[in-house]
Order: structure tokens, then sequence, then C-alpha cells
């Protein structure tokens, strides 16, 4: 983004939060319709959510960069060409290693077939490339889908850096040209390419295009060192990987060392509570071991070396142990002293086979009765130290440098790399092509596992918590995160015109010009700046989907929140790359955005009616209203072009595009 450019940017952000928060700050104090709290409430939450959106856009631009083309790729830079498969037709995948084989630079390109098929195999031998598929200490353990695959063949291959690219994602020749000369700078460990794709219209209904995130957004994130991996299109250094693996193997090492040790302290405290009927030696053997859990905890979250903290831990639990031995043999002798006693007073009945005292069941109930010292609890204590994983047996290999904790592998890899002090590199050039969704149904199900790997990263790893990240990098990933929760903001601004047309229930104190003077400000200068954002792009398509698809982010929410809190699985299903069977319009799968068309289209010609009968309780508010509902028609139109669209028949044979590169594969 050239200077002048980026200096008008500034003052519009500048003034859009001026004047949304004058706008919102109003809302807040002075037009709330608290005896209709029930609409009034979640309104100025969803305009506060708007805000606070508008807030994280404009820092995002504010550091907006167009990098400029970087020094020639170094000659012995060693690289491994990645194409992920599962499912994907062979001669998809075969194109795209073709295409894969003609980059430039020296590199070696590997197919990583994870669905083990051997028609792949022949095919990847035929053309003389690498071919790597799970291993059998993959079987009955978790695969991690698309990163599991990738980890894996991270311990196949050896080269410095990696090209990552999905099945249908066709490079250019000069991919690696154009990029490499980024890691001059020994701290760059990611750099990112746009996503675009050869069989979109020019209309692009289904919004795949993303020439706002594809180009902006990734370019402001890139100003606050936060422009983040995608999936594909990538080249990320082997170093920076090997190393957040090793740290992701350490910290959870770590965490279930410091779990064990919480444990123990649990149990030693619970001991502890009966202990002084036991007697003083059994006290002080468990005020010490008490005393050693809370020394073990100290010194595992300074970061000392985890093998002398359990070690120490276990002798100081095993001279606890000896204590209590040793008391429980003298408590023993002296029983077996008593056991003449024991037996109605008369003589004790000796087993002649055994040498042994028989003892009556009267005898065996009052030494049941007898309180033992605690020296299980202090066993329990040391199976739980010793029995800490290191080797994490429950995973295919204990090192997992791509982050496994949600469906897509992306975004959380891009960001435990940023907390470990790497840099990223967003190259605004397009350098491969591939194949978007052809239809809705796909490209539901490729925004539902986007939207639902996003909130899994946010509810386990919220970045405005992470430590490493900067002010600047926390926001920026939480941005994207934030803007996954519009879903339910949309349905705040679907149901308030509805419910003032129909009711005259109003949720804002004032519709007239006192309203308008605060409100106009706001909304003129927030469409002004995305003007100038996205001039000469195409932004339209994605502020369409922002709203109309509010059932689809309200179910990747849900989900999310199920499969983290709940442990409810999410699955994995990989984006189909072929055109998928039709048979009619899909009512189905638009079935809330038919049902919230109708609701306003009823909704407006209540409005009018009572306007022109005379019931309606201002002209202003309802022409406010009756203009809010067309433009949510408007927004939500998109969903019904996208499950009429029906790609060009051509397309089809873009599907596997040969060795013309057009497409990808």
């Amino acid at each position: 983004m050239n200077p002048v450019r980026l200096a008008l940017v500034r003052v519009l952000v500048v003034l859009t939060l001026l004047a949304g928060t004058w706008y919102v700050g109003w809302r807040w104090l002075f037009s709330v319709n608290w005896s209709s709290w029930w609409i009034a409430l979640p309104l100025v939450l969803a305009e506060t959510y708007a805000l606070v959106d508008a807030f994280l856009f404009g820092t995002t631009m504010w550091r907006a960069r167009r990098r400029p083309q970087p020094d020639p790729a170094p000659d012995e830079a060693t690289v491994d060409v990645f194409i992920t498969t599962y499912n994907e037709p062979v001669e998809m995948v075969v194109a795209t290693a073709r295409a894969a084989q003609r980059i430039r630079h020296p590199h070696t390109t590997w197919i990583l077939d994870d669905g083990a098929r051997p028609e792949m195999r022949e095919a990847a031998a035929r053309l003389g490339v690498g071919y790597v598929t799970r291993s059998e200490d993959w079987a009955d353990r978790p695969r991690h889908a698309k990163a599991g695959n990738l980890n894996n063949a991270l311990f196949e291959t050896e080269g410095e850096f990696l090209l990552i690219l999905d099945a249908d994602q066709v490079p250019e020749p000069e991919i690696l040209d154009r990029t490499l000369g980024y890691f001059a700078d020994p701290e760059i460990a990611l750099v990112q390419t746009p996503q675009w794709f050869s069989n979109v219209t020019e209309s692009d209904p289904l919004g795949s295009q993303a020439p706002l995130f594809y180009g902006p957004i990734q370019q402001g994130k890139d100003g606050w060192n936060a422009a983040f991996f995608c999936g594909s299109n990538a080249v990320l250094r082997r170093e920076a990987l090997m190393q957040l693996g090793v740290v992701g193997y350490v910290r959870e090492v770590r965490e279930a060392v410091e779990d064990a040790l919480d444990a123990a302290g649990r149990i030693v405290r619970r001991a502890r509570r009966d202990a002084t009927a036991h007697g003083p030696a059994v006290v002080a053997a468990l005020d010490a071991v008490a005393a050693a859990v809370t020394t073990a905890r100290r010194r595992a979250r300074a970061g000392e070396e985890l093998g002398s903290v359990t070690y120490d831990f276990r002798r100081a639990v095993d001279a606890a142990s000896r204590a209590l031995v040793d008391a429980d043999v003298a408590q023993i002798r002296a029983d077996l002293e008593e056991l003449e006693r024991m037996s109605e007073g008369g003589p004790v009945e000796v087993d002649e086979e055994l040498g042994l005292p028989v003892v009556d069941d009267q005898s065996l109930e009052r030494l049941a009765a007898r309180d033992w010292s605690p020296l299980g609890a202090l066993q329990s204590v040391d199976q739980l130290v010793r029995a800490v994983d290191v080797d994490r047996g429950d995973e295919a290999q204990p090192v997992m440098p791509l982050a496994t904790i949600s469906v897509t592998e992306d975004m959380a890899t891009a960001m435990r790399l940023h907390s470990l002090g790497w840099r990223s590199v967003y190259h605004h050039e397009t350098l491969a092509k591939g194949l978007a969704p052809e239809d809705l149904r796909t490209m539901l199900q490729q925004r539902l596992r986007w939207a639902q790997g996003t909130m899994q990263v946010f509810l386990r790893e919220n970045p405005l918590v992470q430590r490493g990240l900067s002010l600047g990098q926390r926001l920026m990933y939480f941005a994207t995160m934030w803007s996954y929760l519009s879903g339910f903001a949309a349905v705040v601004f679907i149901a308030a015109p509805v419910i003032y047309l129909c009711f005259g229930v109003l949720p804002v104190n004032a519709y007239g010009m006192e309203f308008l003077q605060r409100f106009v400000p706001y909304v003129v200068l927030n469409q002004l700046l995305f003007m100038v954002v996205g001039y000469g792009v195409k932004t339209w398509r994605g502020h369409q989907y922002s709203l109309a698809l509010f059932p689809l982010w309200i179910r990747a929410c849900w989900t999310a929140a199920a499969n983290v809190v709940g442990g409810r699985p999410l699955g994995f299903v990989v984006t189909p790359k072929t055109r998928q069977a039709r048979t009619g319009f899909p009512w189905r799968l638009v079935l809330p955005q038919a049902v919230a068309v109708v609701v306003l289209v009823l909704a407006c010609v209540v409005g009018v009616v009572r306007l022109w009968t005379g019931t309606a309780g201002s002209a202003i508010g309802t022409g406010v209203n009756v203009v809010w509902v067309v433009y949510d028609l408007v927004v939500i139109s998109v969903i019904f072009e996208a499950a009429r669209f029906r790609a060009p028949d051509n397309h089809e044979e873009v599907a596997v595009h040969g060795d013309h590169g057009q497409a990808g594969g």
C-alpha cells in the first residue's frame, strides 16, 4: 500500500472509530429501551460487537504493507515439495506433481498419500517422485488429519525448506525463486502466498477468491508480523517446525508432570487429614512428601530439567515410604503378639500344615477395623509420577511439529511459531492456482471446517493470553477468531427490524434525527474505509457471506465448543475437488436463510401497511427499518444465487488440468 493511500486509510480508521464510539456510547447511555430489554439489549450488544470488529479491522489495516521482491533464492537451499492428498482423483494429484517437477529451483517432490492407495503409489513411481504414507506406528492411534500427514512426512524427509501444496494447487515454475529469498533473514519461518482459483467465474457466486483476505487483510497482518499459514501455497523453514515440535513435546511432558504433582498433592492432603490417628511418624512422613510436592512443582514451573525434578521427588517419596513401612512392621509385630488374646480368651489354635495361628471371624473383624498407616497413598503418589508417559505412547510419534489441536492445523502452527519469536511473510503474488468448490454443499463443508478449526484454536489457545506474542499479534489472531462470532450478531440484526415493523417494539428510544445524526456518519465512514482499503478489489461477495452464512457460523461455534469442552468429535471432511451430483434446488442447505427472507419480506409488508393505516409509531422509524430489511435481503440473496450456481461444463476439464498448469490439483 503506497504511503498516500495508507495515510488516507489511517485517517478513515480514526474517524470511523471516533464516530462508532460516539454512536455506541450514546446507545448504551441514552437510547436503550430497557422496557423491551429482551430485544434492546441484544441489539446494543450486536452493535458493540460490530464496533469491536471495526476496531480490529482498522488495527489490521494500520500497518498494511506490500513487500518488495526479495533477494534471489540461494542456490544451496534444499527444498522438499509436499503434495498432500487423501482421496482426491489420482489424475489430479499427478498433474500437480508434474507441475511441481517443473519448479525451477532444485528440490525433491513428495506425494503425501494419507489414503495409502496402491494406484497412487504406482503413479508416484512412474513419475519418479517420492511417495510417503503412514507407518504402522499410526495404527489405532490418533491420525490428526492433514497435520498428522505432514508431521509423519517431516520425519521421512530432510530438506531445509518445505513447500506445502494441497492436491489441487498447481505451482508456477518460479514459486521458489520468488519466495526463498525471504529466508535470508534467519528469523523468517514462513512465507505465505495467495490461494487463487482458476475455476471461479467472474461473478464468483460462492465467494471463493477471498480477495480481501488474500490481499489487504493478510498485508495488514504482515505489518504486525502476524501473517499466518493458510494450509497451502506456503514455504516453511524445517528448523522452525522442528523447534516448535520439540518445544511442544517438552511443554506437554511438563504439563503432564505438573498435573501428576497436583494430583499427588491432593492425595497427600487427604491422607494428612487422618494422619494423627497413626502417630507422629506418619504425620512427619506425609509432611515431608507434601513439602516435596511443593518443591517439585516450583522447580518444574521454573523450567528446571524434568528428569532431575522427578528423580528428587521420587527419592523423597521413597524415604517417606520406608519410614511408614518401618512403622507398619512394628505395628504388625505388636498385632501378632496380640493374636493369643484375640481368640476368646483361650489358647490360639495353630494350623499344623502351615504352622500359622488360626484366627476366628470375630478376630478378623477386629483386625480389619484397625486404622493402618497411609502407605497406599504414598504408593499412589509415586505411581502417578512414574506413569508420566515421556515417550507419548498414545501418539504415533512423540514430536508433533504442526499443531494437532484443531481440524485445521495452519493457524495454530503459525501462532505457535510467532510465540517462539519466529517471523512470517505474506508475499502478494499468485504463484499457484487451485480448484475452488463448484457447488454450495462443498463450499459449506469447507467453510464449516475452517470456522470450526479457528474456534477450536480460540478455545484451546486464546491468543490474547498466549506468552511470547506481541500485542499486535494477539489482536491479529483474535480478529480472525472474532469474525466467526458474527452469526450471533446477524440473528439480532435480522430480528430487530422484524420486531419493530410487525409489533412496533422499539429497541432504540430515538428513531428521529437524534438517531440519524449519530448513526449515519458512523455507517458512511465505515463504508468509505472499506472502499479505500479494497480499492480495485471486489470485496462485496465477502461482505455478503459474512452475514448470509450466519447459520453456519453459529453451528461452527457451537460444535467447536462442544468438542473442546465436552469432547464431542467433529470429524474431518476433506473438501471434494470434483463437482458433486445435484438433484434440484438444495432447499435443505438454505432453509434458515429462506425462512429469514420470508419473515423479512412479510415484516416489510406489515410495516408499510401499519404506516399507511396510521398505526405505526414513527415514519422515520419505519423508513429506517424498511431500508434495513432491504439491505438484509440484498445481502442474504447471495446464498440463493450460490444454490442455483452450476459451474460451466468446461471446468470439468480443468479439474484434472493435465500438464498446462491452468488449475490446481
